[in-house]
């Protein structure tokens, strides 16, 4: 945990729970509403000025040097025109579009969507989710993924790829985006995310988003379509200090210390301050505590006001900034409101990264060339695939399966001469148009329009009404994804592809092995062959931003599930899902003889399965998150928090189980979940012997960290000395090769039990013995 050593870092407040008796009654009148824009807005954030400017300390002082020569050559209105965005259709069809400075050769920048590849474009791939990622626990595969998405980026003229995600972290299993990080614990997810982008940046500027507390989608951002003042401000996430940095900054630290060159500031307020004015999160944690030394860009539409934003430390704002534009953050310079070294300070801060990252290739010249505004019209192929990239793809979306139970050894699969498959979730996309390319949120892209169960389609104006409303969340959207598989979450982060579908791959199979195959991916109670040897049962787990789950299962997959199970006495089921799905509705079903989670995984998901489930390569993913039994063993976090009544219009989510979330909740309650955090099943079996522990004994033993004024990107650089090293050896006494996945968890006093603290990744084959290692720093 970071030390506060200075004044200026006060320590974050939880607004605690208050009344408004003190308010006026008329609740129509300008001054009541003033006065509950004052009580819930004003003096729970600590204030944090001034914004501190780029040091260009480690390796950023060659970029930072450039870029300061760069901005010194600009006039006043170019480098107003660098901090924004602009409806310009040079940049074609990328999601944001910065302003340039073309006599001085700086082009502007294009920013897209990223959370599984090229968001809206053709001729890329789509990559497994960040969650598939986490449950992976491979770093290897992290870095290459985030190295070939970045390549596809650049070919694309991509500059800033909006990804990856660290927030939401997952503090509510129902979180909508929950699917865009890897995981629901802050050091599995900074280590990966660390090593993505790092990968990613060897071609593009990678967007970590979002700072901070963003772990709900109702209430996120106030609803743009209801005039003031009957709609209400965005979610406060209160969160005291211990579990800010313990938690959710955590990650951001392993990310920047990783290089990571711009954030993005998010939709909620935090301690009731918005966030992409909250100058305590960017002025203080952020820019001075973690020594950030790129650029903050605003969440979409999220700039909230022109002079308190820019002393709170936002320097750029998308899609357009309103605030800023048309010569008024140059009349805030001028007449002193904003001090022209801020706005230095802000531009060169953009323009850093565009030197640090290499940004002068052709490809980053023509910002957003290869994503046309319109695929519908007659625009180039641009071709970012590479062949060299198919290999990472599959082995990314093979290890992110997790096999969760196999009775009698049902897999793998030996050449059944039936087999039998069921469920909606089977079958492959009904289109991948030009339509499709956009990815329409309520369409989801990869299907036709997504629909409710009962046969009633989710609509675009169903979509607007999630934006937030002043009472209660009045419209979610479908549990599951009825028409075609799922391969990736929801979202303006999503991307779709040509994917290979879990039926597709299984007549492959078939045919190659001279098997029969019988499938029904439409009806709810099917009719199961009776010569069926194997029967397989697909269904998914929907979740996107926007909304928010409204369960952690669903009654007409399940009866899917337990109609076949009744028919079928070698019962597979197969889950594709975006986070937590509760399966104790069918899971001790004696019929039921294997469960296979396997989240998102991406273009290659039939392939993947049908190599995993025939035996070609053991499951090997683990759970990067907890499973329950029950939804309510979650506790109060379990539902995503709305407007009350007594305060209709500034609602509260207070963080008071502080760092006990997921796996560290289910401890200190002891709750038994049905499948704990990093858990997962091989073909094969691992014995742990000769535990070891070597202490650094020159190492200082004090809490505080030594050279506390030494803060490289990342925060102090003392915090990544190694104090100690430990090391096991692992042997897979089974005779089947497999990849073991050694989990390292240690104990705080006065704190959780068991915190993650390292990981390590290998392959055995029978009789093979590994030597584990995990370095343990301050």
């Amino acid at each position: 945990m970071i030390n506060h050593l200075k004044t200026l870092l006060l320590a974050s407040i939880v607004a605690a729970p208050c009344t408004n008796a003190e308010i006026s009654s008329n609740t129509s009148s300008p001054e009541h509403f003033e006065h509950l824009e004052r009580y819930w807005t004003y003096g729970r954030s600590p204030p944090v000025y001034p914004s501190p400017n780029t040091t260009g300390t480690g390796d950023w002082s060659h970029a930072i040097t450039r870029a300061r020569a760069l901005v010194a050559q600009m006039t006043t209105a170019e480098k107003e025109n660098v901090t924004m965005g602009f409806t310009n259709a040079e940049f074609n069809g990328c999601n944001g579009k910065s302003g340039g400075v073309p006599r001085l050769g700086f082009p502007g920048y294009c920013l897209n969507n990223a959370e599984n590849g090229v968001g809206g474009a053709e001729g890329v791939n789509a990559y497994p989710a960040a969650l598939h990622m986490g449950a992976s626990w491979n770093r290897e595969l992290a870095y290459a993924r985030g190295m070939h998405m970045g390549r596809e980026f650049r070919r694309k003229g991509v500059n800033v790829a909006l990804g990856p995600s660290l927030g939401p972290l997952g503090r509510s299993p129902k979180g909508g985006r929950n699917w865009e990080g890897p995981s629901n614990d802050p050091y599995l997810t900074g280590v990966l995310i660390h090593d993505t982008t790092a990968g990613m940046q060897k071609y593009v500027i990678a967007n970590l988003k979002h700072i901070v507390g963003n772990e709900q989608e109702a209430s996120r951002k106030y609803p743009r379509f209801l005039p003031a003042p009957n709609r209400n401000a965005s979610i406060s996430s209160n969160i005291d200090d211990k579990t800010m940095h313990e938690l959710y900054l955590w990650p951001f630290m392993d990310v920047l210390r990783a290089g990571g060159a711009s954030v993005m500031c998010s939709y909620n307020r935090v301690n009731n301050s918005d966030a992409c004015q909250n100058s305590k999160v960017l002025n203080g944690l952020l820019k001075t505590e973690l020594g950030f030394q790129g650029f903050v860009v605003s969440d979409w539409f999220m700039q909230q006001s022109g002079v308190a934003s820019a002393m709170a430390g936002l320097d750029m704002v998308m899609p357009i900034a309103p605030y800023w534009t048309n010569g008024n953050l140059t009349e805030m310079v001028n007449n002193g409101s904003v001090p022209i070294t801020r706005l230095d300070d802000m531009v060169t801060r953009i323009i850093a990264p565009w030197h640090k990252i290499g940004s002068h290739s052709d490809d980053t010249q023509r910002p957003g060339y290869g994503i046309p505004a319109n695929l519908t019209q007659e625009h180039e192929f641009v071709d970012a695939r590479s062949p060299d990239s198919k290999p990472i793809i599959l082995q990314s979306a093979i290890e992110g399966h997790v096999l969760v139970k196999n009775i009698n050894k049902a897999l793998p699969l030996r050449k059944p001469n039936v087999i039998s498959i069921f469920g909606y979730d089977a079958a492959g996309q009904l289109m991948n148009t030009a339509e499709t390319a956009g990815f329409n949120l309520w369409k989801m892209g990869m299907r036709n329009a997504l629909q409710y169960v009962n046969g009633t389609t989710f609509t675009a104006a169903a979509l607007d009404l999630l934006f937030g409303s002043s009472m209660e969340q009045t419209s979610t959207g479908p549990e599951i994804a009825l028409n075609g598989t799922l391969f990736t979450g929801g979202g303006s982060g999503a991307i779709v592809g040509a994917i290979d579908a879990p039926l597709d791959a299984f007549k492959r199979q078939t045919y190659d092995d001279d098997t029969y195959l019988a499938w029904d991916v439409q009806t709810p109670n099917p009719v199961v062959n009776a010569a069926s040897e194997v029967c397989i049962v697909f269904i998914n787990a929907l979740g996107s931003e926007s909304w928010d789950r409204r369960n952690l299962s669903d009654v007409y997959s399940d009866n899917i599930v337990k109609s076949v199970a009744s028919q079928c006495n070698n019962t597979m089921v197969v889950i594709h899902s975006v986070g937590v799905r509760i399966v104790d509705e069918w899971f001790d079903h004696p019929n039921v003889t294997a469960v296979v989670l396997a989240h998102l995984p991406g273009q290659d998901s039939g392939r993947a399965l049908v190599d995993l489930m025939y035996g070609r390569q053991s499951f090997s993913g683990r759970l990067p998150y907890t499973v329950a039994k029950q939804e309510s063993d979650y506790g109060h976090v379990l539902d995503p928090a709305l407007p009350s009544e007594d305060n209709p219009y500034y609602p509260q989510v207070n963080f008071t189980e502080g760092v006990y979330i997921d796996y560290k909740h289910f401890i200190k309650e002891t709750i038994e979940p049905r499948f704990a955090f990093g858990y997962g099943l091989t073909y094969t079996e691992f014995e742990y012997s000769t535990l070891m522990i070597d202490v650094d004994t020159t190492a200082t033993t004090s809490r505080l960290p030594p050279n506390p004024d030494v803060i490289l990107q990342g925060g102090v650089d003392s915090l990544w000395d190694e104090v100690a090293r430990v090391r096991c050896n692992v042997k897979n006494v089974g005779d089947s090769a497999a990849k073991e996945v050694a989990q390292l968890y240690i104990g705080i006093p006065g704190g959780p039990e068991k915190i993650l603290r390292g990981f390590e990744k290998q392959l055995l084959v029978p009789g093979e013995q590994g030597v584990f290692e995990f370095s343990l720093t301050r």
